[in-house]
């Protein structure tokens, strides 16, 4: 679990997408190796994040079915872009999973899409 240690939801909005203000932790260690003077938000981490924050919306424990469209448009480096919005639209699917399209995004530049789904855990 990364909320609150990676990062941390400062607001959301509920519209007709969720819009969640993120902070991130420019000093957890994973940036001890992901790199050390540089940096970079790993890929996982950002799949993982979707993941929380669709959990805290929905106030479910889930977990990923489907990944089906994951784009990484840029490098997002914590200590330049420690505020990041991710903004997230969640449909109910007819077999009672979740259907996830999220983008982050901060001043302009898109760092990540992310189209999939969950299921709740039981």
């Amino acid at each position: 679990m990364l909320l609150n240690d990676f990062f941390k939801i400062t607001s959301i909005e509920n519209a007709e997408k969720h819009i969640a203000s993120i902070e991130l932790n420019p000093k957890h260690p994973i940036f001890n190796g992901h790199f050390p003077g540089n940096p970079v938000v790993p890929g996982v981490c950002l799949t993982q994040m979707v993941k929380e924050v669709v959990e805290h919306i929905t106030q479910k424990k889930l977990w990923m079915v489907t990944g089906d469209n994951l784009k990484f448009t840029a490098i997002l480096n914590p200590g330049i872009q420690p505020n990041v919005i991710l903004t997230v639209g969640i449909k109910n699917k007819e077999n009672g999973d979740l259907q996830a399209d999220a983008t982050v995004t901060a001043e302009g530049t898109s760092f990540f899409s992310f189209k999939g789904s969950f299921k709740e855990l039981k």
